[in-house]
């Protein structure tokens, strides 16, 4: 906010009042008196080296200006949802592709992958627009489920249960890879992001199932998998992960830092699961998401 100065005009002082006002205001803006608010920068190289910083991009940059100087990015492939697609992907795949033009990675010095994906995630139960009554995906298709069948129930309508949470994580998954216009899905790192602003089930183990549905999906194709989430938000939709889970020793990409130097720091936290490390720290500088390399 802009501070306003009030006042009224002499008129019958004379010209030397006005002489001495239009002094006083002179100095005042020739030495910095009269402020405005502060700019929000990018990271300072006090801070950490934007050249060493990776940005994730997704529909909210949608028509804006994408970031400069990025060591790596990280693109959202859904609209703030699970079943929906970014209108803004393919702009910002090759945004992102831009980075490295030359395949030499010079412009990315970290061991983060040049360019992988987010995707978002969910168990909204039958309030969604669309849940599984079987172990096939796409139809006829059946997929080996490791809960057992997803069937419908006595009244032969849909039913929430591990094994159709499964089910529900496997299609999403799905669908991101091969129906919302990523070429060669094989070839990315996909993160799944967990977080407490979508729909999730009461039920951990339910939301878990879909999760592991997911990462077995992208597994499955021969794609690497990590887990976006802040540790209270992964704590309450998911919680404590066993060894035998396919979650179990996926990377973790923490939230939470509010500067380059606090997600250096988080990089020492613990991992979302047990079995897992602490690939990536995010930060929020400006408009823009950046994210550290912990690796």
């Amino acid at each position: 906010m802009h501070r306003a100065v009030r006042g009224t005009v002499p008129t019958s002082t004379g010209a030397l009042r006005l002489i001495r006002c239009a002094l006083a205001i002179g100095l005042a803006l020739l030495f910095g008196m009269v402020f405005a608010p502060p700019v929000a920068a990018v990271p300072s190289p006090g801070e950490g080296s934007p050249s060493l910083l990776g940005n994730d991009v997704s529909w909210p940059q949608c028509n804006k200006p994408l970031p400069r100087g990025a060591a790596f990015a990280i693109v959202g492939v859904n609209n703030g949802r699970a079943n929906a697609t970014n209108p803004c992907l393919a702009e910002q795949l090759k945004w992102a592709n831009a980075i490295d033009a030359n395949g030499d990675r010079a412009e990315n010095p970290t061991a983060q992958p040049t360019v992988a994906l987010y995707v978002n995630t969910a168990n909204p139960g039958l309030a969604g627009s669309w849940w599984p009554t079987s172990n096939d995906y796409p139809a006829a298709k059946p997929v080996h489920n490791p809960y057992g069948d997803c069937t419908r129930n006595s009244h032969d309508d849909p039913e929430v249960s591990e094994a159709c949470s499964y089910m529900y994580g496997y299609a999403k998954a799905y669908d991101d890879a091969y129906l919302r216009g990523i070429s060669k899905p094989s070839e990315y790192v996909w993160w799944l992001d967990v977080e407490t602003g979508n729909s999730w089930s009461g039920n951990r183990n339910w939301n878990r199932a879909v999760l592991e549905g997911m990462t077995d999906f992208f597994h499955g194709i021969g794609a690497d998998v990590g887990i976006y989430s802040s540790g209270y938000q992964w704590g309450q939709i998911v919680g404590t992960v066993s060894s035998s889970s396919s979650l179990y020793t996926l990377p973790s990409w923490l939230a939470g830092a509010s500067t380059a130097t606090g997600a250096k720091a988080i990089c020492s936290q613990a991992p979302l699961t047990a079995g897992g490390k602490v690939a990536l720290t995010q930060f929020v500088s400006g408009e823009f998401d950046y994210n550290h390399s912990c690796i």
